[in-house]
């Protein structure tokens, strides 16, 4: 073989290596966010819907929970997406010629953004409507029972929505562009699934701009509830007081039933008693803090959360200015560029850090949100007492919002990174008015929300330093005196 047939075999033998270790590099990424998701869920699924006596009811709920495993590992990785970019990026501007970060190149982080719109599609599409129509499913009338059964059931269900929703996406996108729509349908795989993403991806962000900023507000008192508050906010004896004077009525109550003529449920009261036995052995851990937790542990995390807040409110209204003055400051997709070639913070790695610390703590938030929103607070987990249906629900809602994180982020100015991989194809992420409404409207919301929680707080302060709380209520319905009553 001649030299320039070596050279090509080298390069072709590079190349495949390049794209053995991506692959292998992740699965192990993938296999890691499988084990975490898998361990979470067995901690709040109901035990009672896995051991019951029909095999075939507990089998399906084990597929069915092994497909909501695979779906939160999704959601996982497209929250760990943008953040991993960003470090990889100053990684690569530090250490650009590092021997033991070869591994980390733009074709990688590429694949991975590729792969988690693929594998989003795949679990918002196909894998939870199936899960959920499989537990639901009961074989079709004069079919054999079994779970292949409920599979077949299952398939038509599944075949029929898809039907459905491309119907209604396709009808959607010949009502904006009707040229457009016939081009989805010959290609369906380059245009019509990255355009029903994009529906989807716009319905998270919308679901982000509602819950991000109520999630804010209630981050102090999520946060206060977790931590041990000060002697001076918080008397822990009164509440021990309290708590232990509950559970002697309630016990009392309990052993002698007879006392009372109403007829009382035994099943609710001894649930009261437990969760009061619970809040207790609680204010018992708190109750014993040390010195330093309970003084400086509480302070510190308000005035990180408070920071951290204020810091992105700031970012928001910075980016609005930027908007108004320059239409560059638009987000974009970046297809072609490599990483490692420019820092995307003015400030360097510490502003990297920054970036990544602010997208974690507005994607907690807007979990914290929509959990506390009115409409979802049904579908919060309970350790143990979750069922599959609700596991689906949840699974489903957080890759919609996780899947939307990417986007809300660089759409909000958090960043300067650019969306990668077909994150930068919506057509929507181009229309000035669109991006300069929601950040408009995200720091409005967020704004009004934050002084209403203070405000209501340092209200309720007030009245608990002044007793006012202590006073009785006025009591109406008395008839006025009369004239004669108030002579005498």
């Amino acid at each position: 073989m001649e030299a320039a047939d070596y050279e090509v075999l080298s390069e072709r033998e590079q190349l495949f290596h390049e794209r053995v270790r991506e692959c292998i590099i992740s699965t192990l990424l993938f296999a890691t966010l499988y084990i975490l998701c898998h361990i979470a869920l067995t901690r709040f699924k109901k035990p009672a819907e896995f051991t019951t006596v029909d095999d075939e009811d507990a089998t399906v709920n084990k597929i069915a929970l092994e497909l909501c495993t695979f779906t939160l590992a999704v959601s996982l990785g497209a929250v760990l997406l943008l953040p991993f970019s960003i470090i990889s990026n100053e990684v690569l501007l530090s250490l650009p010629r590092n021997y033991y970060i070869q591994w980390l190149n733009g074709s990688l982080i590429h694949g991975l953004w590729n792969l988690v719109f693929l594998f989003s599609n795949l679990s918002l599409i196909f894998l939870m409507p199936f899960a959920y129509f499989f537990t639901e499913s009961e074989g079709f009338a004069g079919s054999r029972k079994g779970v292949l059964g409920r599979v077949y059931e299952t398939v038509v269900m599944l075949v029929l929505l898809t039907l459905l929703v491309l119907g209604m996406v396709w009808v959607a996108s010949a009502i904006v562009d009707n040229k457009a729509s016939r081009e989805s349908l010959y290609d369906f795989w380059e245009y019509y699934l990255p355009y029903l993403y994009s529906c989807i991806s716009f319905l998270g962000v919308l679901l982000l701009l509602v819950c991000t900023p109520l999630g804010l507000a209630r981050m102090f008192s999520v946060t206060g509830k977790l931590l041990v508050k000060p002697r001076l906010l918080e008397d822990l004896e009164e509440q021990l007081y309290c708590s232990a004077f509950e559970e002697a009525a309630l016990t009392r109550r309990i052993c002698n039933p007879t006392s009372c003529w109403l007829p009382l449920d035994m099943e609710l009261l001894h649930r009261q008693v437990l969760a009061l036995q619970t809040q207790r052995v609680l204010l018992e851990k708190r109750r014993k803090a040390s010195a330093w937790q309970r003084n400086l542990g509480y302070p510190l995390a308000m005035l990180c959360l408070l920071v951290l807040t204020g810091l992105s409110v700031l970012i928001v209204a910075i980016h609005i200015l930027e908007l108004l003055i320059d239409e560059a400051a638009m987000p974009r997709g970046m297809q072609d560029a490599s990483l490692g070639q420019v820092s995307f913070s003015k400030l360097g790695s510490f502003g990297a850090v920054i970036q990544v610390v602010l997208i974690f703590y507005l994607m907690i938030s807007s979990v914290v949100g929509f959990y506390s929103s009115p409409l979802f607070w049904r579908l919060r987990p309970r350790w143990h007492d979750t069922a599959m249906t609700q596991i689906i629900g949840n699974c489903v809602c957080l890759l919609v919002l996780s899947s939307a994180l990417p986007v809300f982020s660089r759409t909000l100015g958090l960043t300067r990174f650019d969306l990668l991989g077909d994150f930068g194809r919506f057509n929507w992420l181009g229309n000035f008015y669109i991006v300069f409404l929601y950040n408009a409207t995200f720091a409005g919301l967020t704004t009004l929300c934050l002084v209403k929680t203070f405000t209501a707080a340092v209200r309720a302060e007030l009245i608990r330093a002044f007793g006012l709380d202590r006073l009785p209520l006025p009591v109406s319905g008395f008839p006025r005196a009369s004239r004669k009553t108030q002579h005498q």
